[in-house]
């Protein structure tokens, strides 16, 4: 696999008031229009720093890969910094070497649910559809903090035609059952869409390559065998969901 080096820069909200970061991993041997990931964190505010592994384990297939801070305590449960990080993807991927029209959304926790909602909502986005969809370890009978909709309920509605769809969680996850990822995994195959689902002998935090501090009150970087063997297995999960292009269809909801 090729090393990886990473930048950061803001990206601005749509109402110009502030902006905030966004982590930029790529191959250390540059490549144009290389497939792109956007990989959202979790609730905890502005943790993108938990995802570093992953998202680095990601890019070393040669992907370039986006993970911006969110705020889930903003007063819109931070809707407007999710749709803003998407934006400035969609925007500036070339500038970074990634190609714009071939954007896999993924997200861990809460940001899994914010990934497949906007999948569900392409009249939240455009018209504009992922050209896949990776939701790590995800509550999807909730509200999603990026639709402020429920995405089972989107599921059952929505008119939009089906994207790959990749969902991921740990067997031992006491904080977001098991049981989310597979009751989704069921409805999208009831309805035709092309849908995997690898469970992984791991918890909530190990899933993507971290351990849960309690003192913290946040996930930390870890060496634990298990839990660096499941998240390369999630990275190998995103990047091959990365390489698939799905048709670029943009129908209304």
């Amino acid at each position: 696999m090729l090393t990886t080096e990473a930048h950061t820069v803001p990206y601005v909200l749509a109402d110009r008031t502030a902006s905030r970061l966004l982590d930029v991993y790529r191959p250390a041997r540059h490549q144009t229009s290389a497939p792109c990931v956007l990989l959202w964190h979790g609730v905890g505010p502005d943790e993108r720093d938990v995802l570093a592994t992953l998202a680095q384990e990601t890019a070393s297939y040669g992907r370039t890969v986006f993970v911006p801070d969110w705020r889930s305590d903003a007063a819109d449960g931070g809707r407007s910094h999710l749709i803003a990080s998407l934006r400035y993807v969609r925007d500036n991927a070339s500038v970074h070497g990634a190609d714009p029209e071939h954007i896999v959304l993924a997200g861990w926790s809460a940001g899994a649910g914010s990934a497949i909602a906007i999948a569900l909502r392409p009249d939240l986005t455009e018209g504009w559809r992922p050209a896949a969809v990776v939701g790590i370890a995800g509550d999807y009978d909730r509200p999603a903090r990026s639709t402020a909709s429920v995405p089972l309920h989107d599921l059952a509605e929505t008119s939009a035609s089906p994207v790959p769809v990749r969902l991921v969680h740990g067997s031992a996850d006491s904080a977001v059952s098991i049981h989310r990822s597979r009751a989704l995994h069921t409805e999208l195959q009831a309805r035709h869409w092309p849908v995997q689902l690898a469970e992984l002998d791991t918890d909530h935090a190990g899933v993507i390559a971290t351990e849960y501090d309690p003192a913290l009150g946040r996930c930390r970087a870890t060496t634990d065998p298990r839990a660096l063997d499941a998240g390369a297995d999630v990275a190998r999960v995103i990047a091959t969901a990365a390489k698939a292009r799905a048709p670029r269809n943009r129908p209304s909801r």
